[in-house]
């Protein structure tokens, strides 16, 4: 097993999750147009097609980075070669370094496909993105935000504490929707009052992907979880959130159908 030093994983986890932070805020800028000093609409435009297959392009490159670098099958072959405790960090450090090509290379197609004529109608597409982005947020913590990112390996790593995987749970928005993290991302990569071609690109593209990809993740979580998934899945909604169903709690703490 490859070992590292334990100051040396501590500083590189807190490293990753600082760029994987800071590439999380420029993304909200991106995709709003506000703040940052090259957005998805900024820019002079140059030939449609060229500008399109570039941007597909970028969006292939992070999404195959994404996919491929979570599956059971290459993390088993890649933890041979770099440390476990590094692992999770260096998978959030890809997908940021996979990003942050996106942002640099993305070619404007800034041709408006629909905008908000009226302060309310603006104000509530806006709200929605707002709502997106702190779905997203609030759904990692739900699911333990530092563990996803890498932070709690690290940390247990430094301290000379084993790794134990996190128990399936299923609070607050999960016990309603499999996949309020998505259901965040679809807000936040649609909701703008002003939609373009380039936006609508991205969002369709970025749809699509997590479309196609919830199918492998779901698959992994079958095999990972057995029964007890399958249950879940069975009785909670994809995307769209079930209330007022009658549910009691299981030994685990999970909400189960009545």
């Amino acid at each position: 097993m490859n070992r590292i030093n334990r100051w040396a994983a501590l500083i590189y986890g807190s490293v990753c999750y600082a760029i994987f932070f800071g590439t999380f805020l420029y993304a909200a800028g991106f995709l709003a147009n506000l703040g940052v000093p090259h957005s998805i609409d900024s820019g002079e435009q140059g030939g449609t097609l060229v500008a399109v297959l570039v941007n597909v392009g970028l969006l292939g490159i992070f999404g195959l980075q994404h996919s491929v670098m979570a599956r059971i099958g290459f993390k088993r072959w890649w933890t041979r070669y770099v440390p476990q405790p590094v692992e999770r960090s260096t998978y959030v450090l890809a997908s940021s370094l996979a990003l942050i090509l996106l942002f640099w290379a993305w070619q404007p197609l800034p041709t408006p496909l629909f905008q908000a004529q009226s302060e309310l109608g603006r104000a509530v597409a806006t709200g929605f993105f707002v709502l997106g982005l702190s779905t997203v947020l609030y759904a990692t913590f739900l699911i333990d935000h530092f563990d996803l990112f890498g932070l709690r390996q690290v940390v247990l790593y430094f301290r000379g504490r084993p790794y134990t995987d996190k128990k399936f749970v299923t609070p607050s928005l999960y016990k309603h929707v499999r996949h309020p993290l998505y259901v965040g991302w679809f807000l936040t990569v649609w909701a703008t009052p002003d939609l373009s071609v380039g936006h609508a690109l991205f969002a369709g593209v970025a749809t699509t992907y997590i479309l196609v990809a919830i199918v492998f993740e779901e698959s992994d979580l079958s095999s990972l979880l057995g029964a007890e998934y399958r249950a879940y899945r069975e009785r909670t909604p994809m995307f769209i959130p079930r209330f007022g169903r009658k549910s009691r709690p299981d030994r685990a703490g999970n909400e189960v159908a009545a």
